[in-house]
């Protein structure tokens, strides 16, 4: 071990500090350094974790000597594989994200947690963001109802989830739990805030945390605090890290939690060298868990500082002056001055007439071969409904699809989603005041689907290029189903059914294929019924995948988005069911399956955003596809396109970047414990944001759109910060 650190040190000369703008090649540097480790530091046996990139172990396998880390899921994948192919894949080494990290070493080394904390041991399960929703407020059930847990104007939800917030952010911070109340009263001072209101937060937080940890149910603040407070410190724990990993490479650190430091600084302690590139215009998720300030003073513990200065895209010729022009003009610009060529404006009365507009520009723009669909992104602060809807289907006309970017919406929009809970609802007892006549017409049009194939052959610049075209036609569509439903659904609390196609009188009318269609439906639910009340239906996730085989995904074609949102839903579900069977192990309950049915339906349908599935690359059409996204999660993702477009530019959330921020966010900083939030400094942030959001978003295009129209979707009119920007800009129509 000695002798791989010496050879590690002579080879490296110690830690390296990357500095660069996005790209700028701070991820390429960070392969290159990883190749030159790799030649001299030798994996270890696997005595403790012996995972690779993949994150599994097999027996024999030696440990990887090398941590590597990346911001996020989908950052991790593209690294890894960077590195795969750099090395030949003959370099095993440990992937993962800072959390991914915290979580995996919380599990590894439970049982050194179990005997400092003292709680039973059960192996740990973690709770998704949308069960921990859940438990929280059945526990705080008392405290929502009698208003002790209430602030005007906020929802009981939405309080709920604000007071597991406050414990992450602790967490992610560094900071005690117990300071909670204190730095809520301190930071929320000049607002008048209520210092029993933090002190109930406080209390409930503590009553929150031995609740999970006496059932083995750990959240994202738990297992961070866990790891930081608890594990990182004990001396068995670091003697193990000391043994496992020779090296860190860390990946835009500017997005890495406070708690990441204070890892890195004690793998640095231990004689660990380490690569860490850093973005001053990242800090993506600041205000969501990030500390970018925090983790920028690691650059005191390297030896070399390597300042990557090349500018990328358009960020290296307009940069600076678009956000004087933003940031610094206070509404005053220069007469006259104009933006290059690269930068257009397309300026509309309307919303709607801006959505058409700009769809129309990417269907000329394709069709003229000038840019690939792949090529092109539409960036909005907030990539709603009505915006998604409106592009995918204009540029579907034309053959162009469109893919929206880790689309976080409510499962519950999805039509087959709402169909499948409605086949819940009628196969399981008890469960009839959740459907009703709308819910199984929709079933009907949802599952009532038949595939048909043209020899028609697509034009070879067209985005589908197919020697056969796949068509679907609705055997049961909604004029039809709701027929069908008006006189073949029979309400009822236990033992909603569709009864036969003969009881509604003129059946003919609906005609034989839309007949032969809900037949079939019912035939196959009757089936599951006979099988559950027959004990030969193993669990609803069950069901749930027998209707996605039988239904959705038997000789039928779905979009990359429907694909993913059945994907989550049973991660959703499998994770949902778990969780229950813990708790029924607990606390047993006579409710039985219909019971927990009920709930995860409630869950779904009150519009809870469930966790984003394991990522996964979109293939086909989807990979040949416009992207749809909105700023945070278009900067997540750190892809570049030749095109971009700038919707809604004159929005003013382009100010906040279009992602909420936690609440007490601020106050958590390293930087800012136990100060009150002014609002010169929040006018300050929101600056500093919109100038790295800029800078960001320039470096990753070569030419702009800035779409604008006067007035929004609810018809005010439209003032953001762009608006000198956009003003500026070359119209559309005069670069032409």
């Amino acid at each position: 071990m000695v002798t791989n650190l010496h050879k590690l040190r002579t080879a490296t000369e110690d830690s390296i500090w990357i500095v660069g703008s996005a790209r700028s090649g701070k991820t390429t540097r960070l392969v290159e350094q990883f190749c030159i480790w790799s030649k001299t530091v030798k994996p270890q046996p696997a005595t403790v974790s012996g995972r690779s990139s993949s994150g599994r172990r097999r027996a024999g396998q030696t440990a990887p000597a090398i941590l590597v880390l990346a911001a996020n899921g989908d950052n991790r994948l593209e690294l890894a594989d960077r590195i795969a192919v750099a090395t030949e894949g003959k370099y095993t080494f440990h992937s993962t994200t800072p959390f991914g990290f915290f979580e995996q070493e919380v599990l590894l080394f439970w049982p050194l947690l179990v005997q400092s904390l003292d709680v039973r041991a059960q192996f740990p399960l973690r709770l998704q963001p949308e069960t921990e929703l859940e438990l929280a407020a059945r526990l705080w059930r008392r405290e929502l109802d009698e208003g002790i847990l209430q602030k005007t104007g906020v929802s009981p939800n939405r309080m709920v989830r604000r007071t597991l917030d406050l414990l992450q952010l602790a967490a992610v911070s560094g900071t005690p739990r117990e300071e909670i109340p204190s730095i809520l009263e301190q930071g929320f001072a000049a607002d008048g805030g209520s210092t029993n209101l933090w002190t109930s937060m406080g209390e409930l937080l503590e009553r929150w945390r031995e609740w999970c940890l006496t059932r083995g149910l750990l959240t994202y603040g738990i297992v961070c605090e866990l790891y930081w407070r608890y594990l990182l410190p004990d001396v068995s724990y670091q003697q193990h890290l000391a043994s496992r990993y020779q090296a860190v490479i860390a990946d835009d650190v500017d997005d890495y939690p406070a708690i990441s430091r204070h890892l890195f600084d004690r793998m640095l302690d231990q004689g660990a060298a380490g690569a860490f590139s850093y973005n001053p215009e990242g800090g993506v998720r600041l205000g969501l868990g990030a500390d970018t300030e925090y983790l920028a003073r690691l650059e005191s513990r390297c030896q070399s500082v390597e300042n990557l200065d090349a500018k990328a895209g358009l960020a290296a010729e307009i940069g600076e002056l678009a956000v004087s022009l933003a940031v610094n003009s206070e509404g005053f610009y220069p007469l006259g001055l104009s933006l290059p060529g690269k930068v257009r404006s397309l300026q509309t009365t309307s919303r709607a007439q801006l959505l058409r507009e700009t769809a129309e520009i990417i269907v000329d723009a394709v069709k003229s071969q000038a840019v690939e669909p792949q090529e092109i992104a539409v960036i909005a602060p907030g990539m709603d409904a009505i915006a998604r809807y409106s592009l995918t289907e204009i540029l579907a006309r034309d053959g162009i699809a469109a893919v929206s970017l880790n689309d976080q919406r409510p499962l519950s929009t999805t039509p087959e989603i709402r169909a499948l809970l409605t086949l819940l609802a009628l196969v399981y007892p008890g469960l009839g005041r959740l459907v009703d006549r709308d819910g199984a017409a929709e079933m009907l049009v949802v599952l009532g689907s038949q595939k048909h194939r043209s020899l028609e052959t697509e034009d070879s610049n067209s985005t589908f290029n197919l020697t056969s075209q796949i068509h679907h036609q609705k055997s049961i569509d909604q004029v039809r189903a709701g027929l069908i439903a008006d006189h073949c659904f029979c309400p009822d609390i236990d033992r909603p059914q569709l009864l036969a196609i003969t009881a509604f009188p003129r059946w003919d009318r609906v005609g034989h294929r839309a007949a032969r269609a809900y037949e079939q439906i019912v035939e196959w639910i009757e089936q599951q019924r006979s099988q559950q009340q027959e004990r030969l239906l193993p669990s609803p996730i069950a069901l749930l995948d027998r209707a996605i085989q039988k239904f959705l995904m038997n000789d039928r074609y779905l979009p990359y988005d429907r694909l993913a949102a059945l994907r989550e839903l049973m991660e959703t579900a499998t994770h949902y069911w778990e969780i229950n069977g813990r708790m029924q192990r607990v606390e047993p309950t006579n409710g039985g399956d219909s019971e927990t049915i009920a709930r995860f339906i409630h869950l779904l349908r009150q519009g809870t955003v469930t966790a984003n599935p394991f990522p996964v690359r979109p293939e086909g059409p989807a990979a040949r596809a416009v992207t749809l996204a909105n700023i945070f999660q278009y900067r997540s993702s750190r892809r570049a396109h030749k095109w971009h477009f700038w919707l809604d530019a004159g929005s003013p959330l382009w100010l906040s970047g279009g992602a909420a921020t936690l609440f007490g966010a601020p106050l958590f900083l390293r930087s800012q414990l136990g100060r009150p939030w002014e609002t010169e400094e929040e006018t300050a942030a929101d600056q500093q944001r919109l100038r790295r959001i800029l800078l960001d978003l320039l470096s990753r295009c070569s030419l702009l759109y800035l779409c604008h129209s006067e007035l929004s979707v609810s018809g005010q009119e439209q003032t953001g910060p762009l608006l000198p920007l956009i003003n500026s800009s070359v119209s559309c129509q005069q670069s032409a």
